[in-house]
């Protein structure tokens, strides 16, 4: 019920996704780091990548889109050698710098999540209750 309420959450503008621009990085952990880098809203999409390394090698990556239709805000993640996702915006705090992404059809992950605090970014992966909880925390980098 609650994708279709999601239109509902947004007005008829563009909603503030700006403070997800940037090349963002996590902190180095047992030789690996992971990166995403988000471009500025154009044309209703904004376009993403992230890509994860261990020591000077990919260990996963995917391409990522935000797209902003009539029918509200989707957030279109292409993970390599798996089958394209598309979770709507079912929560955008432009206050806050906070946006909620859910389908709970899906396997894993059902929510996808972007926040900041302060100059960070972070990221959560998890199923629709919460539970099974992957997070990053990035940087930006300059």
């Amino acid at each position: 019920m609650l994708l279709f309420l999601a239109p509902l959450l947004f007005d008829a503008q563009t909603p503030d996704l700006g403070w997800l621009v940037g090349h963002w990085c996590t902190e180095p952990k047992n030789g690996g780091v992971t990166c995403e880098n988000w471009a500025p809203m154009q044309g209703g999409a904004m376009r993403g990548t992230g890509t994860s390394e261990k020591a000077g090698k990919v260990t996963a990556n995917e391409a990522m889109t935000i797209l902003i239709s009539d029918s509200g805000v989707v957030f279109h993640a292409e993970p390599a050698n798996q089958p394209p996702a598309d979770f709507r915006a079912v929560k955008l705090d432009a206050a806050a710098r906070s946006v909620t992404f859910e389908d709970a059809t899906h396997d894993y992950p059902q929510r996808v999540r972007y926040w900041r605090e302060g100059e960070a970014l972070l990221a959560e992966i998890s199923l629709a209750d919460g539970s099974q909880a992957r997070r990053w925390r990035f940087q930006r980098v300059k």
